[in-house]
Formats: C-alpha cells, structure tokens, sequence
C-alpha cells in the first residue's frame, strides 16, 4: 500500500529476502540469538498436542496476572499486527489519527477497513517528541508507539495519558516496551486512563516472528468487541505454548537482563555513530529502542553500498513524516556493531 509516497507495507524483512539472506541483518528488529533454547523446547513440546484445538484460557490468564489485571482485559493475537486489524475492523471510528513517524501498520489496517486516517506529523526538530495539544479534539481513535519504531523515541506516559478523552479509544503500540530497563513509561496493566488499549508483541524480544503471538490490554467490552471480530482459535498451539512460557518469572528477569544488555549496546552504537558527526551523520536522540535513527545526506546510496559491503538496514522513507535521508539501525552486540562501523566508514568515503 503506497501512500503519498510512502510504503505503508514495506518492513524490515524486506531488506532481508531473496539477496539479503546472507547479509548480517540490522533491517529487523528481533533481538538476536533468539529464541533462546529453553523456549524452543518449550515450543517443541506442544506439537504433541498439535490434534487437539488450541484452548488459550490458561494463557490468558497467565498473561493477565503478569500485568495484574483480570483476564477479561486480555486478548491473544497472532502478532500484534493481527491486533491492528482487528481495532481496523471493530472499533466503530468516524476519525482516527494517527501519530507518525511510527510503525505503518496500524495506518494500512484502518485503510483497509475503509476508514479516512488522519496524520499528526512530529517533527525532527522537536526530537519526534510528542505534543498532546497537536491531536485534533474530534479525534475518536488515536495511535502512538511507545518506544516509537522508528524514531526510538519513548514517550512520557503522562504525556500519552494526556490524550485520553471520554468517548476515545487510545492504542499504544508498546511492541519495544520490554526492551526498555524497568519498563518505564508503559502504561500496559493501567485501568484508570479510559479508552487505553496496549497492544504488546512477544515476537521482538523473544524471536518469535515467525510464531506470531501478541496481546491487547483493554477494557473488558473492548475485548470482547475484538474477540468477536477474530476468526475461530486464532492462536496456535506453539504460539500458546510461548505465551505461556515467556510471562513466567525466568522469562521477565531475561528480558530485563536483555534490556539492560541491549542499552549498553546501544550506547556503544550511538559512541561509535557521534564518530561520523562531521560527515554530516545526524543520530535522533535521545534513543531508548532497540534501534536507532540515523540521518545521512546521502542515505539511499549509502544503503546500497552497506548492501554490498554485507549489511542490511532499514530504509526510513517510508515513514511518513520521513525521507530518503533516514535509516533506522538495529541495536547489536559488540563485534557486530563494530564491524558495521567499519562498513559505515568504507560506505560514506
């Protein structure tokens, strides 16, 4: 789907596919090394079940007491991109607005559904940092990431809470939220901020894009509008399989273990980056994602020539609210970063 010049259905995968297989993958956002052996287990183990339909009840309900609600506010998906759809095709909106830079999905699925979707562009001048009073009041439906993909911006949660109003449905995409140290700033598990839907995936930290596991966090009637809205047993057995196992007490203290991991090697990166400040890189900051936005006079060459020197990263023109002159770099250990860096100096030459 092309949109006033922007891509809304490119991803990261994309740079990765067909020639870019054998490249080193800094396109994608799913942390490395992952999943880790103990979740495959636990994933293989569940094929002996595989003749029975998928249940989800238990899960549910673990991922529920994960984030102290009721299960009645949780709702699995096959990703949280399955979410989008089903917000697109539910949710009775006459005007959503969606916040931009950020993931493009959420703006695809409204489309899809019929809806006119309108945008609310920050500005690189301002960091991408988000300005409750620039969201028009008629607004029935809003869509902030949180930490936003691309930008890596991660937004106050007042300020999010901000744009709360009687008769608005609130989405915040917290898809990076656990790679955050401490989960600061996440509103998932709040029930006071009314019309707040969080919309979490397990496919980033964990590796699992290909299993496609997600969740809503909603009011009890948002759920069981969504639920209606999805097709019979939409979750599959592995998929449930990893729910379960990645909200249990040795999955959170890894994923908080990995994000303080990933912020190191992510100011490793960000060091490495300032390097080339006088050949006119520009890095928007402050980063708190697992990746980060870099701007370049010449990004789209520059891209390629990384291509052929063996890396992959993601092209930022279609984003809106972005150009040719931006690419967003996964955050990686050490010696791939370097390495990179090395690349980066050979590519901008």
């Amino acid at each position: 789907m092309s949109t006033e010049g922007h891509d809304l259905r490119h991803h990261g995968d994309a740079e990765m596919r067909d020639d870019g297989s054998a490249l080193v993958d800094l396109a994608v956002n799913v942390r490395a090394d992952t999943p880790p052996p103990w979740l495959r287990e636990r994933i293989a183990g569940s094929l002996t079940s595989l003749a029975a339909y998928p249940d989800g009840r238990a899960e549910r309900a673990a991922v529920a007491a994960r984030h102290g609600l009721p299960a009645e506010r949780v709702l699995l998906t096959a990703g949280a991109a399955e979410a989008f759809v089903l917000l697109a095709r539910a949710l009775k909106v006459r005007r959503p607005v969606v916040v931009h830079p950020q993931f493009t999905e959420p703006e695809a699925a409204l489309r899809d559904a019929g809806h006119t979707v309108d945008r609310v562009l920050l500005r690189e001048a301002d960091g991408f940092r988000l300005d409750p009073a620039a969201v028009p009041e008629e607004a029935d439906l809003v869509v902030i990431g949180n930490p936003t993909n691309p930008t890596s911006v991660l937004h106050p949660a007042a300020d999010i809470a901000a744009l709360a109003r009687p008769g608005r449905t609130l989405v915040v995409d917290e898809a990076f939220m656990d790679a955050v140290p401490g989960e600061r700033e996440a509103l998932a598990g709040r029930t006071d901020v009314p019309g707040l839907v969080v919309l979490r995936s397990l496919t980033k930290t964990w590796g699992l894009a290909g299993l496609r596991i997600g969740y809503v966090l909603a009011a009890p009637e948002t759920i069981a509008e969504l639920e209606r809205a999805q097709p019979l047993w939409p979750v599959s057995t592995p998929a449930l399989a990893a729910a379960l196992a990645c909200v249990e007490p040795r999955a959170l203290a890894e994923a908080a273990h990995a994000a303080h991991r990933i912020a190191a090697d992510r100011a490793h990166l960000l060091a490495g980056l300032a390097e080339f400040a006088p050949r006119g890189l520009r890095v928007a900051e402050p980063a708190e994602g697992p990746f980060v936005l870099i701007r370049l006079p010449d990004a789209a060459a520059v891209r390629h020539r990384l291509r052929d020197l063996g890396f992959a990263v993601r092209r930022g023109d279609t984003f809106p609210g972005l150009n040719t002159q931006w690419l967003r770099l996964a955050v990686r250990d050490r010696g791939t970063t370097d390495a990179f860096l090395r690349a980066l100096d050979r590519a901008l030459r």
